[in-house]
């Protein structure tokens, strides 16, 4: 499709950070934020030894991807999205921010089970789940901690007392948000959004997060300093039994004019010359 494209009026949305980082999500192998900008020397340092062929051509397939790229138009989901894309050389303006919107939920739900605290996603150590039990387990707070997922640490979860749930369609998931009293999305990777966050505060739930990612552009408080899950545990005490409204500016009609302003600019102009 990109070899396709190149040369002609094209968008695309970027989603994750398989264009400009080759292993974990901007997260490396000594377990922090990655700050560095894609070049062999740094990406190499997050592979072992052992996989140095391995990386070689995951780094290959990974510049080949950003190079086509630079010749679209792009959509990303958020301002760290585009930040990082402009470092590894994607021109500015070629780059737009339109965040995704909450779609599919009931605000109206019943609860499916008990008040609790939720985690929702993937159950993956780039997620923090095992952060997420220890804060869960700090905080005092006397609800069960429940997740909405699954993945490689799904076993791990239930035999440390979280009820798992599996995935859940949106009709399901509301009835699940509707029992929260606070969600936690200690992420280790760097979000490029954070979806499952916005949910919950279009549910009226809180949510409790490190600064990662995408993260602080939609989240109106409660964000501990990445890697603190003590802080992580203080807040999620705190953000029991409060109400959490939606910040402006992430509805659906406000992305639609962002995303039609987008197409826009990439084909009303060449359409208006063809015609002429």
């Amino acid at each position: 499709m990109l070899e396709w494209a190149a040369g002609r009026p094209a968008v695309m949305t970027i989603q994750d950070h398989r264009y400009f980082c080759p292993t974990r999500g901007k997260w490396t192998l000594a377990g922090r934020p990655c700050t560095d900008s894609m070049a062999p020397a740094a990406c190499a340092a997050c592979f072992p030894p052992e996989d140095a062929a391995y990386f070689r051509e995951v780094y290959a397939l990974t510049a080949e991807r950003l190079e086509a790229v630079r010749r679209l138009r792009l959509v990303v989901l958020s301002e760290y999205m585009q930040r990082e894309l402009i470092a590894v050389g994607v021109a500015a303006e070629r780059i737009r921010v339109v965040p995704p919107f909450v779609h599919g939920l009931d605000a109206e739900a019943a609860p499916d089970g008990p008040a609790c605290v939720l985690l929702v996603g993937r159950l993956a150590e780039a997620k923090g789940v095992r952060d997420a039990v220890e804060a869960w387990r700090l905080s005092g707070v006397d609800l069960p901690l429940v997740a909405a997922g699954t993945g490689p640490r799904r076993a791990e979860l239930e035999a440390a007392g979280v009820e798992v749930l599996g995935w859940r369609e949106p009709a399901r998931l509301s009835s699940t948000y509707a029992r929260a009293r606070a969600v936690l999305l200690p992420s280790r990777w760097q979000e490029p959004f954070g979806i499952a966050g916005l949910e919950a505060l279009a549910m009226g739930v809180p949510v409790v997060a490190w600064e990662s990612g995408g993260i602080r552009e939609w989240h109106p408080g409660l964000r501990v300093a990445w890697g603190d899950v003590r802080g992580l545990a203080r807040a999620l005490a705190e953000a029991v039994g409060r109400r959490a409204a939606m910040p402006v500016g992430f509805d659906r009609e406000s992305a639609m004019r962002k995303l039609t302003a987008v197409y826009e600019e990439a084909f009303v102009p060449r359409r208006a010359v063809l015609a002429g």
